[in-house]
């Protein structure tokens, strides 16, 4: 078996691009208006969907963030699907074409980025383990 073959298992943090990002308004580089941008239909799914978080938006430090979970696969629609639960995330993950993607909304400012992405068989792999 070759060593580097990809597995499937493991997650994408896109925090580093999420830092620059937040960077580049506080040195005034790029503005409120470039960053906070969420399309009203991902403001709505963060409304009703999101789970809250006890992290302060890096842009307005006016309220707290909300993350939504997005699964994306041949048999859901092509816009994806937000996911309600963990329980929908562990049904869903028992295919082996899912991708779920983690993006986080501030309702306030509209702030929004996609903090990480993982396989259904890193879900299952962490279910098994008792991570979430």
């Amino acid at each position: 078996m070759d060593q580097l073959a990809p597995t499937g298992l493991g997650q994408i943090e896109y925090r580093l691009a999420r830092d620059a990002a937040v960077r580049s308004v506080r040195r005034g580089q790029a503005s409120r208006l470039d960053v906070c941008d969420a399309q009203p239909e991902l403001v709505r799914v963060a409304s009703n969907l999101g789970q809250p978080t006890e992290t302060d938006c890096p842009i307005c430090d006016e309220a707290k963030l909300v993350n939504v979970l997005f699964a994306f696969g041949r048999t859901l629609p092509s816009q994806g699907r937000a996911l309600e639960s963990q329980a929908e995330l562990r049904e869903l993950a028992k295919n082996d074409d899912v991708a779920f993607y983690v993006v986080e909304v501030c309702l306030t400012c509209r702030w929004n980025h996609l903090l990480r992405s993982f396989t259904s068989q890193t879900a299952r792999r962490r279910a098994r383990t008792g991570r979430t």
